[in-house]
């Protein structure tokens, strides 16, 4: 099940100095990733696949390494969501993110 990682940069002094804003976010993501419909795992390769599909280098990098280090996600499902990333949003988010991919597999 999810965990309270929070990858963000700034993170650690929202929840140092701002705690009422961390609190919030911490219910936000509860509300957001419920688990109702679409279990964790799939939520959690939807994050990816926006993540890539934005060209965010640095966002796709952490749900990726999340996604594998709390969910077992594999390459290959990784890559489907890639291949997805790919027709609908081109060919530079689709090889950003294969390229971090590889990185993630070394």
């Amino acid at each position: 099940m999810k965990e309270e990682v929070f990858y963000g940069r700034g993170m650690k002094k929202i929840r140092s100095d701002y705690p009422e804003i961390y609190d919030a976010i911490i219910k936000l993501n509860d509300a957001v990733y419920t688990g109702k419909a679409l279990d964790y795992k799939t939520q959690k390769l939807i994050a990816i696949g926006i993540a890539a599909s934005r060209c965010d280098e640095s966002a796709t990098e952490r749900q990726m390494r999340s996604a594998v280090k709390e969910l077992g996600v594999t390459s290959d499902e990784i890559a489907d969501v890639l291949r997805v990333v790919l027709l609908l949003s081109g060919m530079p988010s689709f090889t950003k993110g294969m390229r971090i991919l590889e990185e993630i597999e070394k």
